[in-house]
């Protein structure tokens, strides 16, 4: 249906079948459908990251490196103690009508900073954002997952032992484990990266398996790092985008159109199962509607991250060439919308907290608010601004040849300078 397609984002299609198809469920006697945390984590997941870190512009990535991992990192912890901060002062004066600690609190806002990969591509690709752009919010939306996931997990184990029980060395281990879990998480995925790049070069002559190693080393990347808790998000990611670089020689043309669609089509089912389930446990779920915290909620986040955005460029448009101008600002601060990973982590929050049903009727209403209205307004605003559209033609072999003349040539000039640059770590 053309007009609903041009002006209403994919994502917020699908939330509107699954609340249509979980109204009818909650008619029948077949009402209840939920997603399970498991089932999220261990199988939706997984394909949507690794096809966001298999097709990821690396250079554009590499580029643009030091600002992603600031609003990955830094944004990230910024947003989750100032919305749970704020939040849990206007608690001081019984505005809601659920209680709550304060690790039960910072678990929520953890998991409500995500900024979500799913949504991000879901409408970004969709309005043909220039390059830059793109690269910023989809690349911080990408590692802010495993931040998040890492934040998410230390505050739960800390509400579920109990602030009076914690000592200053729990709370030294669980800032010390946020980078062990996130780097651990990296290592991981460079050593299935590597493995998947080898099997690939020495399986050429039989090549139904090749794409077969493509799909199963990641998955394992995944898997290893969740056992081992550390983040699965970040090895899958990692292990998507450096393995690419070598898999492209080492299998033929065939194959790799194949992989392509698969990926993109395993990456697509997925999305589409955890909007429907969003829409289902909008009907099916136990909420608990309390409209000052969802209001509290929407507005900090808004707030907040408009405020990091705009502190974090300032910073970073000091030492860079390639300047975030105000509409790069504002775009960034409005295209943070939330999705799969908030709300499949605040379905997975033990029921031994009280306040979950509060905390997941929140969830669901700040990703109604950023899927629907922030989703369907930007295209509109992206327009209005005249922000810069990605070009749709490939590069002519004169320019691959000058990029790539251009890169090495740059390494050069700072390794003679004795600097170490962006141009060194794309070489790298």
């Amino acid at each position: 249906m053309k007009p609903l397609s041009k002006y209403l984002p994919d994502s917020s299609l699908l939330i509107i079948v699954g609340l249509a198809l979980g109204y009818i469920l909650h008619q029948t006697s077949l009402s209840g459908a939920t997603l399970d945390s498991h089932t999220f984590f261990l199988y939706l997941l997984p394909p949507i990251i690794f096809d966001a870190g298999y097709f990821m512009p690396n250079r554009a990535l590499f580029e643009n490196f030091d600002s992603v991992l600031v609003f990955s990192v830094i944004g990230t912890i910024w947003n989750t103690f100032a919305i749970g901060g704020s939040l849990l002062f206007m608690a001081q004066y019984n505005l809601f009508t659920m209680q709550f600690t304060t690790f039960e609190i910072l678990v929520f806002s953890a998991l409500i900073s995500a900024v979500d990969p799913v949504a991000v591509i879901a409408v970004f690709e969709e309005i043909h954002v220039n390059e830059f752009l793109f690269i910023n919010v989809f690349g911080e939306a990408l590692f802010n997952d495993g931040v998040t996931v890492v934040l998410y997990q230390m505050f739960k184990s800390f509400a579920l032992i109990g602030s009076e029980n914690l000592s200053v060395l729990d709370y030294a281990t669980g800032g010390l484990s946020f980078f062990v879990v996130a780097l651990g998480g990296a290592a991981i995925g460079v050593i299935f990266a590597i493995a998947a790049s080898l099997t690939t070069k020495y399986t050429y002559d039989v090549r139904i398996l090749a794409p077969v190693f493509i799909f199963l080393l990641p998955y394992m990347a995944y898997l290893t790092a969740e056992m081992v808790s550390l983040s699965s998000i970040v090895a899958i990611a990692i292990c998507g985008m450096l393995m690419k670089q070598y898999i492209k020689g080492n299998i033929t043309q065939a194959a790799a159109n194949s992989v392509k669609y698969f990926t993109k089509m395993l990456a697509q089912s997925s999305e589409t199962v955890i909007f429907m389930f969003l829409g289902l446990s909008t009907i099916s779920s136990q909420h608990h509607f309390d409209i000052w915290f969802i209001g509290a909620t929407l507005f900090f986040c808004l707030l907040y991250r408009a405020i990091g955005i705009v502190i974090q460029c300032y910073i970073l448009n000091r030492f860079r060439a390639k300047k975030f101008e105000v509409v790069d600002q504002f775009i960034m601060s409005y295209g943070g919308l939330r999705g799969a990973i908030a709300y499949g982590l605040v379905v997975s929050i033990p029921a031994s907290i009280t306040a979950k049903p509060m905390f997941v009727t929140a969830t669901i209403a700040v990703i109604y608010f950023t899927v629907f209205l922030q989703g369907i307004t930007i295209k509109p605003l992206v327009n209005f601004l005249k922000i810069k559209k990605k070009e749709t033609r490939d590069p002519t072999m004169v320019e691959s040849v000058y990029n790539k003349y251009l890169d090495y040539m740059m390494s050069g000039v700072e390794d003679i300078a004795g600097q170490k640059g962006h141009y060194t770590f794309i070489e790298k």
